[in-house]
């Protein structure tokens, strides 16, 4: 029955001060795993930062000049927390072996001089171990994110059943307020009155014309909130644009209401920001909204 795991997908990171070890380590065990190898806990460090992405299991030594390995290993959780941590102990360093085990800081601890069949077998099960727990979580992921896309979804057809309801009773509101702006100026000239003959002619016609404005605003809002609970649901990340031209050609399509309304807006977004994934015209309608 073939092996279904492939034991060199991730690396092993073996750290010990002792030349020798490093390359008795690296003979025994390179041709079946991918092996990496420092001389103290910084190199390590630096590797671990290098790899982390590839690594799936950290050896070290506990007795090195500097940083001992408990050090090490405990930064490696913090880094990666993922990456499997075996210590390396002569019997006169268990005490420290056991505080590794009991802080959680380690999978499991190999004592010297280890015995190649013993540590080739503690290795395979490691990276097993490793890649299922890998395939778990990454499954767990998916399954998240269709659970998290589903209640988006519910969310949005329940936002759109009351955006419609909303839409129908605010626009057959508005009706009637529109008709009676329509209608005033010529139900004033049946009375024989006009604007002119009032005191204050130009605040009425402003204020009339105003209110017009905010009414067509209004449908025009009302429209958007339909059309977009009419959309289903699509990606939300699907558009790759660059902030800097995306602002700068909405305020190009807004430079007349801005102007009417004596705002102005000043484009200081730097060209050097890396592109932003959204959804574009979602993107471009919140921006007005904000201005």
């Amino acid at each position: 029955m073939p092996n279904p795991y492939d034991y060199k997908k991730f690396a092993i990171l073996y750290v010990d001060d002792e030349e020798k070890s490093l390359v008795n380590f690296a003979r025994a065990f390179g041709d079946d795993f991918r092996i990496l190898t420092a001389s103290n806990a910084q190199a390590g460090l630096q590797l671990i930062e290098l790899h982390g992405e590839d690594l799936a299991l950290l050896m070290t030594d506990q007795r090195m000049p500097g940083k001992k390995g408990v050090w090490l290993l405990e930064r490696a959780r913090q880094l990666r927390p993922n990456v499997l941590r075996m210590l390396v102990t002569a019997f006169a360093d268990m005490d420290a072996a056991i505080a590794a085990v009991n802080s959680g800081a380690i999978y499991k601890y190999v004592t010297k001089p280890w015995n190649p069949a013993q540590l080739e077998l503690t290795l395979r099960r490691g990276l097993e171990f490793f890649m299922v727990q890998s395939e778990r979580d990454q499954l767990l992921r998916e399954k998240m994110s269709v659970l998290r896309n589903m209640m988006i979804a519910d969310r949005i057809v329940s936002l759109g059943l009351l955006a419609a309801g909303l839409s129908h009773h605010i626009r057959n509101s508005m009706v009637a307020v529109k008709i009676f702006l329509e209608l005033a100026p010529l139900k004033m000239a049946e009375e024989k009155m006009s604007a002119d003959g009032l005191r204050d002619p130009d605040f009425w016609n402003e204020y009339h014309h105003n209110v017009q404005g905010q009414i067509e605003k209004i449908n025009h809002l009302l429209t958007d909130l339909r059309t977009a609970a009419d959309q289903k649901p699509g990606d939300p990340f699907g558009d790759e644009i660059q902030l800097q031209p995306a602002i700068a050609a909405i305020l190009a399509k807004l430079r007349e209401p801005l102007a009417a309304r004596r705002i102005e807006v000043e484009n200081q977004i730097p060209d050097s920001l890396p592109p932003l994934r959204v959804d574009q015209p979602k993107f471009e309608r919140l921006v007005e909204l904000l201005l």
